[in-house]
């Protein structure tokens, strides 16, 4: 058996994370993954940045009010991306 190797896009802590999350929930806004996956806003948006990139999320800015709000989606793209991803890492684990 040849494994396959891993989306390197998506074996990386943060981006794992965040995708995770968006396969959960129709959106999220940037604070919220921010809390929940315990990153620095930086970092954040750099990864975010990459998974826009490489189409696996959309990112929509709006305003709520007077402040600006950042919210995160996952494309159709992204979902086929992270659900071969896991069928993957399940192949490794049943070595």
């Amino acid at each position: 058996m040849i494994l396959k190797e891993l989306d390197p896009l998506l074996h990386s802590e943060l981006r794992l994370a965040i995708m995770s999350v968006l396969l959960s929930v129709a959106e999220a806004d940037f604070t919220y993954l921010q809390d929940i996956c315990n990153a620095t806003a930086g970092n954040l948006s750099a990864q975010l940045d990459k998974l826009q990139k490489a189409n696996y999320i959309v990112i929509k800015k709006e305003f709520v009010g007077k402040r600006p709000r950042t919210v995160c989606s996952m494309t159709q793209q992204g979902q086929i991306a992270f659900k071969q991803y896991i069928e993957d890492i399940k192949i490794y684990l049943h070595l």
